[in-house]
């Protein structure tokens, strides 16, 4: 971690297609703070299978090295967009069950506010996105993994420039 003050680390969260690299970089842009991207689609562009839990294990390492690297960079904000608790939905809902060390890593990676996207965006569809009409289900599973981490959040609605506005307002009352 940063030698320096605190760095306040916000995730942005939530089902596939729902504007979570949007908006993610709006807010990096917004607090002119780094961003971590999401780690899984770099590595999953590469993929010539389907995701094996092996792919996982490989995605959970690479998201939490990347996450790292810019928090020691950062200077008081750090924007995620997504976090290992990806992996473990996944893993989950994919294999029904999740690797021990992604579940032990949960325990004590924490964000200090989670940004969940809404599902009332339209679906844009993507090579690497795969349930488009399971929004409403993982919806809950965040909502659910959200509640079980005892993580602070809220639901982040509307269309792209109205969450962005929305959103700064939840972060404004962190003191951002």
């Amino acid at each position: 971690m940063s030698s320096r003050s605190y760095i306040t680390k916000i995730a942005v969260v939530g089902p596939e297609s729902t504007g979570k690299s949007t908006l993610s970089q709006q807010l990096a842009q917004h607090y002119n703070a780094l961003w971590v991207p999401e780690y899984a689609r770099e590595y999953c562009e590469k993929l010539l299978k389907p995701v094996s839990i092996s792919d996982e294990l490989n995605i959970f390492s690479g998201q939490i090295a990347l996450e790292d690297r810019l928090l020691n960079k950062a200077e008081k904000v750090l924007i995620c967009d997504t976090t290992i608790l990806t992996v473990k939905i996944w893993c989950d809902y994919l294999f029904n069950s999740t690797p021990q060390p992604v579940l032990d890593q949960l325990k004590s990676r924490r964000y200090d506010f989670y940004l969940l996207m809404d599902i009332d965006l339209p679906w844009e569809d993507d090579p690497l996105r795969d349930f488009p009409n399971l929004r409403e289900y993982f919806l809950e599973v965040w909502k659910n993994e959200l509640h079980t981490l005892k993580a602070n959040y809220a639901l982040i609605s509307g269309s792209n420039d109205k969450r962005l506005k929305n959103a700064l307002e939840v972060l404004e009352r962190l003191n951002l």
